[in-house]
C-alpha cells in the first residue's frame, strides 16, 4: 500500500469549495436539528436511575413501555442491551420524585413491582442498578465544556510556539469544525450524550490535531527549502508526501474502531460510532479546512519570507570563470 501511494501528485486543495459546501450543509442540518429538538442527555448529566433487566423470554418492547407508563414510570428510555432478552430502563430524576423515593434502590424496587405485576415473578432478574444525582450531572456538563476549551487553548499555544500563529489558528478552526460535525452526527443518529460520548469527542479532537500537525510539520519543512512555488503548491506537496502514512494510520484506526463496534457491546458501541466518524471528519478537516484557512490567512497577512524577497530581487552575477548556459529568470540587465 505504501508503494501505491508513493510519490503522488494529486491536487487535493482544488475542490475545497465543493467540500466546504458539503460540510456546511451537513453541519447546518445537524445543528439545526439540535437547536429544534435539543440534546438527548444520559443519566450521567440529567440525574436518574438506570436498571438493567434480563428476561427469561424476549418481551415486546411496546408492552414493556406500556407497563412502565401504567406504573408511573413515564418517559423511560428502554434499549436492548446485547441480546433480545436484555434491556436497560433509564428513569430520570422526575420518576424518583413521583415515587417519593430517595435512592436508586427504591426506584429499582418500584420498577420491580410494576414489572412483576405485568410479567409475573421469576420472569426476569435485575442485573444492576446505577444512580446519578442532578447536581453531579451539572458538574459533568461544565467539566466537559471546560475540557474542550482547555484543549483549544493549549493547541493554539503549542502550535503558535512550535510553528507560528497562522498554523495555530488554522488548526484550531479545523478542530472546531470537527466538533461541530461530530455533534451533528451524534444528533442525526440520535445518540445519547453520556460520559462515553464525551470521551469519544475528546479522542476525536486529539486524533484530528495529530493529523493536522503532521501535515503542517511537512509544510514547515518544505517552506524551509524555499522552493520557487506558492503556498498552495506547498500544501499539496505536503499532503501527498504524508499520504502513505495517513492511509496506513487511518485504515488501522478504523479497523480497530470497527472491531469495537462489532464485538465490544452496547456500552462501547456509541464510542465506536463517534470515533469512526471522527476518523473521517478529522482527515477531511486536515485537508479541506486547515489548508484553505491557512491559505486565506497567508493572503490577508503575508509573511515576510526570504523566498518572496528572492523573487523580487535580481539574481546575483555569475562568478568569474563560470559560464552561464542560460539567463537566470528574473535577472535584468
Amino acid at each position: 500500500m505504501l508503494r501505491i501511494f508513493h510519490d503522488t501528485h494529486y491536487d487535493f486543495i482544488r475542490p475545497w469549495r465543493i467540500m466546504v459546501g458539503v460540510t456546511v450543509a451537513f453541519i447546518t442540518i445537524g445543528i439545526g436539528s439540535l437547536a429544534l429538538r435539543g440534546v438527548r442527555y444520559g443519566i450521567d448529566f440529567t440525574g436518574g436511575t438506570l436498571v438493567q433487566l434480563r428476561f427469561t423470554q424476549p418481551p415486546d418492547v411496546g408492552q414493556l413501555r406500556s407497563a412502565l407508563d401504567a406504573g408511573g414510570v413515564h418517559e423511560a428510555e428502554i434499549q436492548t442491551f446485547g441480546s433480545n432478552r436484555d434491556f436497560t430502563v433509564r428513569a430520570r430524576e422526575a420518576v424518583r420524585n413521583e415515587a417519593q423515593a430517595g435512592s436508586a434502590d427504591s426506584v429499582s424496587v418500584h420498577i420491580d413491582s410494576v414489572l412483576s405485576r405485568r410479567y409475573g415473578p421469576g420472569s426476569y432478574t435485575i442485573v444492576r442498578t446505577e444512580a446519578v444525582g442532578p447536581r453531579v450531572g451539572g458538574e459533568l456538563r461544565r467539566g466537559a465544556l471546560i475540557a474542550i476549551l482547555i484543549s483549544f487553548g493549549v493547541t493554539l499555544l503549542y502550535l503558535a510556539i512550535r510553528f507560528e500563529w497562522r498554523f495555530g489558528v488554522a488548526a484550531v478552526l479545523a478542530t472546531a469544525h470537527d466538533i461541530l460535525t461530530t455533534l451533528a452526527f451524534i444528533k442525526l443518529l440520535n445518540l445519547e450524550i453520556s460520559l462515553t460520548i464525551v470521551a469519544a469527542i475528546l479522542t476525536v479532537i486529539g486524533y484530528s490535531l495529530n493529523d493536522t500537525i503532521i501535515i503542517f510539520d511537512r509544510v514547515r519543512e518544505d517552506l524551509r527549502q524555499k522552493r520557487p512555488e506558492s503556498l498552495y503548491a506547498t500544501l499539496n506537496r505536503a499532503i501527498n508526501e504524508t499520504l502513505p502514512r495517513s492511509v496506513m494510520t487511518h485504515a488501522t484506526a478504523f479497523a480497530a474502531t470497527l472491531a469495537l463496534w462489532l464485538f465490544a457491546g452496547e456500552v462501547i458501541r456509541p464510542f465506536a460510532w463517534v470515533m469512526g466518524f471522527g476518523i473521517v471528519t478529522g482527515t477531511f478537516s486536515s485537508i479541506y479546512v486547515a489548508g484553505p484557512v491557512l491559505l486565506w490567512i497567508e493572503r490577508r497577512y503575508p509573511r515576510d519570507t526570504g523566498l518572496r524577497t528572492a523573487r523580487k530581487s535580481p539574481a546575483p552575477p555569475a562568478r568569474s570563470g563560470t559560464r552561464s548556459r542560460a539567463p537566470v529568470a528574473g535577472a535584468r540587465g
